[in-house]
């Protein structure tokens, strides 16, 4: 475990370190953002006695700007829908590892399925919770492109998020507040590159949330959050009918603005309520 602790301090620093270095870079960078986008999701966690957990995610997500029309594969009011299993082992209170399977529906028939292995480490810095957790997952797309985030069809991606939060009882019940901050960033993992290969910047997707966790009973939270998920990729010149340039490529950032409201019902073994540490929504 001290091996995973110092990789995963290193991690972060390494993260920190390369975003700092490449704002020069980014400052050069073209820059759209996108229609707001709207992401509600349903959860059900089963807890167990031995502190692991089993989990069941719903998710639809929405451009609130983007009429709909006849074909254009949009379902249950939704451009996009979710369906996710998780499980997750705590070897102890700081260290917990598993494994999530992921369904994604992008209408006309576009599916994805994405097997991921997580590890997790939480600890305390002052008063707060800090936590790291790190991912890797892989996408099986069945008969387009892997639309629902970074990248084209059967790539293996890395993730790293960091997330600093705060559990605030409020009264002598069960009620408490749970302000969080996260960001997370993602890459492309590939073995052998052939010069055929597209140019790809260093980290293609990055997540900064903001969210406050509400914990209405032992068995009900709810967690509104905003997040600006960007997409970072190279563009290639823009030509008119003369051949000449009109847009010049490059680095491009595709900025998506999400509001999202997280609902979890928490299922106990046994049925009686015991004592736990429970992950935020976002696991």
């Amino acid at each position: 475990m001290k091996y995973w602790y110092s990789f995963a301090r290193w991690g972060v620093a390494a993260l920190v370190g390369g975003l700092v270095c490449a704002q020069p870079a980014a400052a050069q960078a073209r820059r759209d953002v996108g229609n707001l986008q709207v992401w509600p999701e349903l959860q059900a966690e089963l807890a167990l006695k031995n502190g692991d957990y089993l989990f069941l995610g719903l998710r639809g997500q929405r451009d609130v700007e983007r009429t709909s029309y006849e074909g254009d594969g949009r379902s249950l009011g939704f451009d996009e829908r979710r369906f996710t299993l998780g499980y997750e082992h705590f070897w102890n209170e700081h260290w917990s590892g598993g494994g999530t399977l992921r369904l994604e529906s992008f209408g006309n028939k576009r599916l994805a399925l994405i097997p991921e292995a997580l590890l997790r480490h939480r600890s305390n810095v002052g008063p707060l919770t800090f936590g790291q957790r790190l991912s890797l997952e892989r996408t099986f797309p069945n008969n387009a492109g892997y639309v629902g985030g970074p990248g084209p069809d059967g790539q293996t991606w890395a993730r790293l998020r960091v997330d600093l939060e705060k559990l605030l009882p409020v009264g002598s019940g069960s009620v408490a507040l749970r302000p969080r901050l996260s960001y997370e960033a993602a890459t492309h993992v590939r073995l052998l590159r052939s010069d055929t290969d597209a140019k790809e910047r260093g980290i293609q997707f990055t997540s900064l949330r903001g969210e406050v966790g509400c914990r209405l009973s032992d068995r009900l939270d709810a967690t509104p959050w905003f997040a600006y998920q960007t997409n970072y990729y190279f563009t290639v010149d823009r030509l008119d009918a003369n051949g000449n340039v009109t847009l010049p490529g490059g680095r491009f950032n595709q900025v998506a603005p999400v509001l999202g409201l997280d609902v979890r019902f928490t299922l106990f073994e046994g049925k009686d309520v015991f004592e736990r540490k429970q992950l935020p929504t976002q696991h």
